[in-house]
């Protein structure tokens, strides 16, 4: 079922596609909200009788820890899935507390809850980035023996950016186009996964930003808020499902595709390794640097900057 419908966002036609893969679906969307995030992890804490509940990333989480059990009595319908959209956020956040811009039409803020028990949950805003990006912006299929396809203008930075490169034989040059925050929090036996996404649909001035703004417009004009979330909900739900069933490793090839740091000089925040040179992912999605030997970098709370600029 919908709720709070504005009609020019399809929400009834979302959720006749959407709740065939997740059965007990709701798609609403508000006019405004501080934070999609904040809503849908604030419900399902308050749902499942455990107001402090922790939040929690996917790369802070024991794998298999659910946490302690809520209350008897429990609603099933604390943990069914929602799609949120808000048509504008007051207090977005993005990764390690950052502030997200977000203004009405100019932007596509939206959260989606869901359980999701994964057998590892590493990797998995890199599969949510390429989900979003091959919806936005489809690649041949990877073939052998194929010659090699140009490089995509949507390309990944990890662990949780979509960047627009307005010359793919520039290596490591963009413009940030997205940002994905997911968050995780523990309703009885079950995790329930927020994954909310914020997307620059239109031009739109934004101070003090390092690396440069980048729109959807840019790369497919005329397009509008409401029909990127139609082009990128299926797909979306259809990356966690296959991603809860065969975690982050099939699709290390298809994240290469779209690599923005693979081959470029870096820092980091960890201790070990402040700088070197980017070397694709593993198989969990951990972060290849070399710098004297191949580290692994894990998403966390670490970040990584490519070594020309000032600020993520």
């Amino acid at each position: 079922m919908t709720g709070n419908v504005h009609p020019q966002w399809g929400a009834e036609a979302l959720w006749r596609q959407l709740q065939l893969l997740l059965p007990g679906l709701s798609v609403e969307v508000l006019a405004r909200a501080e934070s999609t995030n904040t809503v849908l992890l604030d419900r399902a804490r308050i749902g499942g009788g455990a107001r402090d509940a922790p939040i929690t990333r996917p790369g802070e989480l024991d794998n298999g820890s659910a946490g302690d059990p809520t209350p008897l009595g429990r609603r099933d319908a604390d943990v069914q899935p929602c799609l949120l959209v808000a048509e504008q956020q007051t207090r977005g956040r993005g990764r390690q507390g950052r502030d997200w811009v977000s203004s009405v039409g100019a932007s596509l803020t939206f959260s989606l809850a869901l359980p999701l028990a994964p057998a590892d949950w590493s990797g998995l805003s890199l599969a949510v980035g390429l989900a979003l990006a091959e919806a936005l912006e489809p690649l041949p299929p990877l073939s052998d023996g194929a010659a090699a396809a140009p490089a995509p203008r949507l390309q990944l930075k990890w662990p949780n950016d979509l960047w627009l490169v307005d010359d793919p034989a520039a290596a490591g040059r963009g413009r940030k186009l997205g940002g994905i925050l997911i968050e995780t929090v523990s309703v009885g036996h079950r995790r329930m996964c927020v994954v909310g996404v914020g997307l620059n649909v239109l031009p739109q001035p934004v101070p003090d930003f390092p690396h440069g703004y980048a729109s959807l417009q840019e790369l497919q004009p005329g397009i509008g808020a409401p029909a990127v979330l139609a082009c990128v909900a299926e797909p979306l739900v259809r990356a966690l499902l296959d991603f809860q069933a065969h975690g982050f490793s099939p699709l290390v090839a298809a994240y290469a595709r779209r690599d923005l740091l693979r081959g470029q000089a870096v820092t980091t925040t960890m201790a070990d390794v402040p700088s070197g040179v980017a070397d694709g992912v593993d198989e969990r999605g951990a972060l290849r640097v070399l710098a004297g030997g191949v580290h692994l970098v894990v998403s966390g709370e670490v970040s990584v900057r490519l070594d020309t600029a000032t600020a993520e």
